[in-house]
């Protein structure tokens, strides 16, 4: 089996493997800071949650954005799944090329959604991850990573209203009823949600015109991408596990 670990802002998703099938999937704050037994237990408590066993465990792979987790968070790994993780970065094999001016600008979660897009839905495709910030990167037919977008999310702007006015209340992101909303609440939410839905089609229609791929294919992943992909025909699919499979398939194009 594999152990496949996204380590995102908000969150750390882990998924387990058999074969090409996703066994079961799991998450934990990543903002909180852990030691390495506490990584270590967690997971193993998690695995045994999921009917797991650890010593069926043969392989890891890593992708993180949060540096200051890994120290731990390996550790943990090496201790009590008793296994070495594969780490995404420099070096590694993705079939992947990116041809930005700067290469290494490019986080290792957007790289693993372009394997896992690519890889599953082929060239030209524009693959959009609504996380903490919403990201949109173009991949070509040859599989060229040529272009990203980063906007803020809807949590980063949703947080950014209740946090910086005064008397504006925390809400649930959700689609109200309608755009025409006549209190606070739902006209939060109606800001949020149709404004992330126009930026998405403005965004969409845009790379589209500017980059010639009038047919390209469109993806969404991440965590708010179901409320957007539900609400706009310009999103082709919307694919949930995205990021896993594309650690799946890195660890594949990698182990000896």
């Amino acid at each position: 089996m594999l152990f496949v670990v996204d380590v995102g802002n908000t969150n750390i998703t882990y998924g387990v493997y058999d074969g090409d099938k996703l066994v079961t999937t799991f998450r934990m704050m990543s903002k909180v800071q852990h030691t390495s037994d506490e990584y270590g237990i967690s997971m193993l408590e998690m695995l045994h949650a999921n009917n797991v066993v650890a010593d069926d465990l043969e392989g890891c792979i890593i992708a993180s954005v949060v540096p200051n987790v890994m120290h731990s968070l390996i550790g943990g790994i090496v201790r009590y799944l008793n296994v070495d993780p594969m780490i995404v970065g420099a070096g590694i094999k993705t079939g992947i090329k990116i041809v930005t001016e700067n290469p290494k600008e490019i986080g290792p979660d957007r790289i693993v959604d372009a394997v896992g897009a690519f890889e599953k839905y082929g060239g030209p495709i524009l693959v959009l991850d609504f996380g903490t910030a919403t990201t949109y990167d173009l991949i070509t037919e040859k599989g060229e990573f040529t272009a990203g977008i980063t906007a803020p999310g809807l949590r980063i702007s949703a947080k950014a209203l209740w946090e910086d006015t005064a008397k504006l209340p925390e809400v649930e992101i959700k689609k109200p009823k309608s755009i025409l909303a006549q209190e606070t609440i739902s006209s939060m939410q109606a800001g949020l949600v149709y404004g992330q839905i126009g930026q998405t089609e403005y965004i969409i229609n845009q790379v589209r015109k500017e980059s010639g791929y009038e047919n390209m294919k469109v993806v969404a992943t991440g965590g708010l991408g179901r409320i957007i992909s539900e609400e706009t025909d310009l999103i082709q699919v919307y694919d949930s596990t995205l990021t896993l499979e594309g650690l799946r398939l890195i660890y594949l194009k990698n182990v000896k």
